[in-house]
């Protein structure tokens, strides 16, 4: 059975969201507070993880930002703020969507198999092409793994997102708006400025590793692409 994390301090919150979701056929397990989450975490699969933003110990962001250290799980935020600050925070650190309390459990619900259904048809398209390769880049979306040299690159699942759309559309220049729309999906409250910084950190982690053949570039004034070297002047 499939494992759901929620992760709130309210107690009343946790209970009605556990008992909606079990009944989608989902094993709930409940966290009080952010040092709690981190460590059902590191002991299960988890299939969903919601997390309220003002938990004690740890907050919520803090708990994202370790878990994005290591899985691709799908996040969603819960807060009882709906500051466009806040939103733009939590998408930024790699959470996949955000909620404000008060919230029904029926929208909670209704997020989460949007989610699931959007995060399914993103890496299991028509044709069924699920792994990239280049040179010494294999990305690998059914585990979720970039690899190279078969050394394996700790990617965010944005991260991860972002490289397999700008690499299996070689050459193609995508704005950083074209960006937004495909791979947040959702009625996004925050500007470009996510998609650099998501490039920013995206190309830090790979500039780590050889890779003369390929590069993500920056094409002033549209966007980024994928360019290889055949292509590329320099």
């Amino acid at each position: 059975m499939a494992n759901v994390l929620i992760a709130d301090d309210s107690v009343e919150m946790s209970s009605i969201l556990s008992e909606y979701i079990k009944k989608e056929g989902y094993n709930v397990l409940v966290a009080a507070d952010g040092r709690e989450a981190l460590d059902i975490f590191s002991k299960n699969e988890l299939d969903m993880v919601f997390l309220d933003v003002t938990m004690p110990v740890l907050n919520g962001y803090d708990v994202c930002r370790e878990i994005r250290k290591t899985s691709n799980v799908p996040v969603i935020m819960i807060t009882s703020h709906g500051d466009d600050y806040e939103k733009i925070m939590g998408l930024g650190i790699g959470a996949d969507d955000y909620i404000v309390k008060p919230c029904s459990p029926n929208e909670v619900v209704a997020r989460m198999r949007a989610l699931l259904r959007r995060i399914y048809f993103e890496h299991s398209g028509n044709d069924n092409k699920t792994q990239f390769r280049y040179d010494n880049l294999i990305i690998d979306m059914d585990n979720f793994r970039v690899c190279i040299d078969e050394k394996q690159v700790p990617l965010t699942k944005k991260e991860l997102e972002i490289l397999w759309t700008l690499a299996d559309n070689r050459d193609k220049v995508f704005t950083r708006e074209n960006l937004l729309n495909s791979l947040w999906g959702y009625d996004y409250y925050g500007d470009c400025r996510t998609v650099d910084s998501h490039i920013k950190r995206l190309r830090a982690k790979l500039d780590e590793y050889p890779h003369d053949k390929w590069n993500i570039k920056t094409v002033w004034g549209m966007g980024y692409k994928f360019e290889v070297a055949e292509n590329n002047e320099s």
